[in-house]
């Protein structure tokens, strides 16, 4: 028999320690990875320890409250691994699995049911880490197999307790095969391994993900969240060369507002950044996912079309205008129409660098013509 007792504390004492460890580790890095470890330890620590109270008179309030702590810590995981993704977690489906738990723990006479709730606890447990094996499945890293070991140990927990809901809907906490390998003094042996082994994988992931939104702060504009110049030319440039090697064109757009400055005289900077803002959210719009938007410099864009023709941009330059007027601006002010450059792979030897001159004159022609259109290099004499 192993001593329930002894081990719950056990378990809080590593999880103590790796919860300092992960928010010092938060405090330098600001990973919000590491900030949702941080929760889910914390959560946890507070779940074990209200179920220290097992037995005494605070039964009543102490087991809810620690079943839905730790459905809120696994749940907490899930919104750790969503972030490695760079997806929020909606409040309303963070809480809802705590929510359930407790309101069920509630309805099943805690005062003198220890397992009050335990199915549903269960259930939600195995709800949780399952949630965050599947984020974790489809995280793709750069490189990096750091998520591999915690992936690895939300399988085991998911499997772990679908066995242990399973066995405890068959024959009750009191049974022979549960007390033998689900009761909780071998769930926290379980608990201990898996968060002494996963530890190192937590660490390396909070640094990765780090040195990611460095990586992604470097590559952005921060007014628009577009590719700024640079990482537009590097990405374009692997692009086409990908594309000449598989045999497929592609198009360059070169975008200019038009009388930005009267913009910025008239209404102030921040109308300006306003139309900026409005027009690099019509171009996301318009495009397709595959296809590249930076902005160039100033009021001026540019979007890389793979595979697509003259004619195809065009369609895409007018849904552009398009979707710009149908912007609300702030105040009084009218958004800028927009003049454009367009230009295509005409033969084989047509590099990135010689696109976009072309569509720099295209762009300075559409102007010479009264702005407010689109001129490809095809239609120039």
């Amino acid at each position: 028999m192993l001593d329930t007792v002894s081990l719950k504390l056990v378990l809080g004492v590593v999880t103590l320690t790796l919860c300092c460890l992960f928010l010092r580790s938060f405090r330098r890095t600001r990973s919000p990875y590491g900030g949702w470890w941080c929760v889910a330890l914390a959560l946890w620590l507070a779940g074990n320890a209200s179920f220290l109270l097992t037995g005494t008179p605070q039964q009543v309030w102490a087991n809810p409250l620690g079943n839905a702590l730790l459905v809120a810590g696994a749940f907490s995981v899930w919104a750790g691994t969503r972030s490695l993704r760079l997806l929020p977690t909606p409040r309303l489906q963070l809480l809802a699995g705590p929510g359930v738990t407790a309101v069920a723990s509630v309805l099943e006479n805690p005062a003198v049911n220890a397992w009050s709730g335990g199915l549903v606890y269960l259930v939600m447990m195995g709800t949780g880490m399952a949630l965050a094996a599947r984020e974790l499945s489809l995280l793709k890293p750069r490189g990096s197999q750091a998520h591999r070991p915690l992936l690895f140990a939300a399988a085991v927990l998911v499997a772990y307790f679908l066995c242990r809901g399973i066995v405890y809907l068959l024959e009750g906490p009191a049974g022979p095969e549960f007390r033998s390998y689900f009761s909780p003094a071998v769930t926290c042996v379980f608990l201990i391994m898996l968060l002494i082994t996963v530890s190192f994988s937590m660490t390396e992931l909070s640094n990765e993900q780090l040195i990611n939104a460095l990586r992604e702060r470097a590559t952005r504009d921060g007014l628009t969240g577009l590719l700024n110049r640079e990482a537009f030319t590097e990405l374009a440039e692997q692009e086409c060369s990908r594309l000449k090697a598989v045999g497929s064109g592609s198009t360059v757009i070169l975008a200019d507002l038009d009388h930005f400055k009267a913009v910025n005289d008239t209404h102030g900077h921040a109308a300006g950044d306003a139309a900026i803002q409005a027009f690099a959210a019509a171009c996301v719009a318009s495009v397709r996912r595959t296809d590249l938007v930076g902005r160039y410099g100033g009021e001026e864009f540019i979007i890389l079309l793979g595979g697509a023709d003259p004619g195809r941009a065009s369609i895409i330059t007018a849904e552009i205008s398009r979707a710009l007027a149908s912007s609300s601006p702030p105040g009084d002010m009218t958004f800028p129409t927009v003049s454009y450059g367009i230009s295509s792979t005409t033969n084989e030897d047509t590099g990135l660098e010689q696109m976009i001159a072309t569509a720099d004159a295209a762009l300075y022609e559409a102007k010479a013509l009264g702005r407010n259109r689109a001129v490809s290099a095809t239609q120039r004499p």
